[in-house]
């Protein structure tokens, strides 16, 4: 560290949507003990290459092919619990911002119970489709011709808290959709329904049906005050990239930017620093959750990562002396494992600066909301839970 550290002015917190690192105590409870999505994506690929995570401590985190341990590490390093019930991106970000849901979101293994339908249909004047709990690819292979011929939205769900909308672009056009979802969301909150998606796609047959990049999330409202209200309520900017604000229904947000990949959430990432002068910077790289784990690809998967780490060097160089970088993740997405659904796991933690050249371990967090309270403190505002890293 510098002899005489700069007053950090932004703060940049990227997460890497569905990167666990092994198995939470509780795993079990949610069909996950197996689950450990990183080291099981390095082991079927034979090592990872990952040389900037590498230098910043991933290795030190957990023993993994082809990321050694950093002598020393250039960041903190460590691993956090979630403390909230649940693995979905809702609850995951929410806690990273100081709000643990003690009560699970609604699932619906079993597809949405006749009322669900029945406000849906007095809501839109659309009768559904499928009505059931499966993958979006199967989705789109049960239903998709039948939209085709007849019109109507495919309804669907998983073991997340989600009631999906799936509509061809050229059948209801993705404005079209997002109508409807923000229809269908205010009818949900009762339920305690975490998000309403909806999913354009595209495609002439089964064989070639895909889900297009324009797919967009409605969440519940954050159900108290979260980080981000305090930082917009001090005057500090929250720059979202990705899905972010989607994932707090826009609550406690200054700029939003739309990303359709990993690749474009790194380069508005840098972009951003152009823009930010005091604040947050929030980016969720949605790629490794939605093209990779859900999709069971693992080979995908760890491309995704050695591409996030080759976008990180230029992130890293651009970065200025008052910056603070975060990287974490809001839960697993094991694609090796059964099932195509998050995973209760650990998330990694690296905490940089620069200026920092030696870093120590941070050990494991017992919940997210370490960041939160870290982020809190950095900009003088009210600590709402959590325990500040000693990151200095």
């Amino acid at each position: 560290m510098p002899d005489q550290p700069v007053t950090i002015q932004r703060v940049i917190l990227i997460v890497l949507d569905g990167v666990g690192i092994g198995a939470l105590p509780d795993a079990d409870r949610y069909g996950d003990s197996d689950a450990h999505t990183l080291l099981h994506i390095a082991q079927a690929c034979g090592g990872l290459h990952l040389p900037n995570l590498q230098r910043l401590g991933l290795g030190n985190i957990l023993t993994l092919p082809g990321v050694p341990v950093a002598l020393p590490p250039l960041a903190h390093y460590g691993r956090m619990k979630s403390a909230a019930v649940g693995k979905d991106s809702t609850t995951g970000h929410w806690e990273i911002c100081g709000l643990t849901q003690a009560e699970p979101f609604a699932t619906f293994p079993h597809g949405f119970p006749d009322e669900i339908i029945a406000a849906f249909r007095q809501a839109t004047g659309l009768e559904p489709l499928g009505n059931v709990a499966a993958s979006g690819t199967d989705i789109l292979r049960l239903f998709g011709e039948e939209h085709l011929r007849s019109g109507r939205p495919i309804i669907y769900t998983s073991v997340d808290s989600v009631l999906q909308i799936a509509a061809h672009e050229e059948v209801i056009s993705p404005e079209e959709l997002y109508a409807i979802c923000r229809k269908v969301r205010t009818l949900l909150d009762p339920y305690r329904v975490g998000r309403v998606i909806a999913r354009p796609f595209s495609g002439s047959a089964a064989s070639n049906f895909k889900r297009t990049p324009r797919r967009h999330d409605f969440s519940m409202l954050p159900t108290a005050p979260t980080l981000l209200d305090d930082l917009v309520a001090g005057e500090l900017t929250v720059y979202a990239i990705g899905k972010i604000s989607d994932l707090f229904a826009g609550q406690g947000i200054s700029t939003s930017i739309a990303t359709r990949n990993n690749r474009e959430g790194m380069e508005e990432t840098v972009a951003a620093l152009q823009q930010v002068g005091k604040g947050l910077i929030f980016t969720n790289l949605v790629d490794f959750d939605m093209e990779y784990g859900h999709r069971l690809d693992t080979p995908g998967f760890a491309q995704a990562l050695e591409s996030f780490d080759t976008a990180l060097a230029l992130l890293l160089a651009a970065l200025a002396p008052s910056d603070l970088l975060l990287i974490t993740a809001d839960h697993g997405c094991d694609p090796t494992t059964a099932g195509t659904d998050h995973s209760r796991e650990y998330v990694p933690l690296l905490v940089w600066r620069p200026g920092m050249t030696v870093g120590r371990d941070l050990g494991t967090r017992t919940t997210f909301a370490d960041l939160a309270a870290t982020i809190a403190l950095t900009f003088s505002l009210p600590l709402r839970s959590g325990t500040p890293l000693a990151f200095e």
